[in-house]
């Protein structure tokens, strides 16, 4: 059964930019909750009391550039090891020495590289719907910038500053419940139709994505929730993480193709095409993830596992962590 609570506490903390906006429930072992693009901390609704109600500190961030959270100007700032001191700074800010970190879609690579970066601080560390890659090969805007042909790849198309932006901010609250249905498992372009991760180069992303069905899993109060935030706050401290993956490659080379050994956690859907398309680097994590400790890919399943999958996300994620306690 889902577990809903409204007992939480909002806070703005100090961080390296500014301040992070965190929701907080429940005590014990802290669990710290990392979203990705575009989300906010609501995107943990369903886990923040399932923890809380298991024993657990939980607490789900705004990432830099989010909701409530600071917003620099300069894309340099949402470098990956600028992201990996909020949430240091997160953990202390609480009375913490070291916890758990979860993290989905871009919260995933964030969560994976505060563990490889600060395994002094993030002791287990939970991936869902990405999985880890090892920093390695080109840059990744030369990798992205070769995918699609004659088609530009969303990645791609995010460089440039206010190119999306421009698609997206006229109407919000549309292009994101587009976003959302383009990736869900029950609103999601059938095999063969366009694949709106990519768009034609003279063309929206938009064009792609489903219209006048919402998923199951999105209430229109909850897409109210998302739209109102980035209706107020802009696109591009959002997007800025995209701009900043260069910046990634150069600074942690020293950490070329390194394991993450603490104990770990894998979850993804198994129609989300970045289970699919990094099927190889899910089969590595022999090799990359030698402390991995639970892994499951979800029958049927798209990209916003714990928004679509809340149950069974639940049920996995305390598992995991009830064995990290043994």
């Amino acid at each position: 059964m889902r577990q809903q609570s409204t007992a939480a506490t909002h806070r703005l903390i100090p961080s390296p930019a500014g301040r992070t906006h965190l929701v907080e429930q429940g005590s014990g072992p802290l669990v710290l909750l990392v979203h990705g693009f575009p989300e906010l901390w609501y995107s943990w609704r369903h886990q923040l009391p399932a923890l809380a109600a298991a024993g657990y500190r939980a607490a789900a961030i705004d990432v830099r550039g989010y909701g409530r959270s600071s917003k620099p100007d300069d894309a340099a700032a949402y470098r990956m090891l600028e992201l990996i001191e909020d949430n240091v700074a997160v953990v202390h800010a609480l009375g913490e020495e070291t916890a758990v970190v979860v993290g989905h879609d871009w919260g995933s690579s964030i969560a994976a590289n505060a563990a490889l970066v600060r395994p002094d601080v993030f002791r287990a560390v939970g991936l869902m719907s990405v999985p880890y890659v090892p920093r390695g090969g080109p840059r990744p805007s030369e990798i992205f910038a070769q995918m699609g042909g004659d088609e530009e790849f969303y990645v791609s198309r995010f460089q440039e500053p206010g190119r999306v932006e421009s698609e997206i901010e006229p109407d919000v609250r549309g292009w994101l419940a587009g976003f959302y249905a383009a990736l869900s498992a029950d609103t999601m372009p059938h095999p063969g139709a366009p694949d709106p991760h990519f768009a034609d180069r003279d063309g929206t992303l938009r064009e792609r994505f489903p219209t006048g069905r919402r998923p199951a899993w999105l209430s229109a109060d909850d897409l109210g929730i998302y739209s109102t935030e980035f209706e107020r706050t802009g696109m591009a401290g959002a997007l800025n993480r995209y701009r900043a993956m260069d910046r990634d490659w150069e600074d942690l080379a020293a950490f070329d193709g390194a394991p993450i050994t603490q104990p770990s956690l894998f979850v993804g859907g198994a129609l989300d095409a970045s289970t699919t398309w990094l099927a190889d680097a899910i089969e590595a994590y022999p090799a990359t993830l030698p402390g991995l400790r639970s892994s499951r890919i979800i029958d049927g399943c798209g990209h916003w596992i714990q928004q679509e999958r809340p149950d069974e996300v639940n049920r996995l994620l305390l598992d995991w962590l009830a064995a990290l306690r043994a």
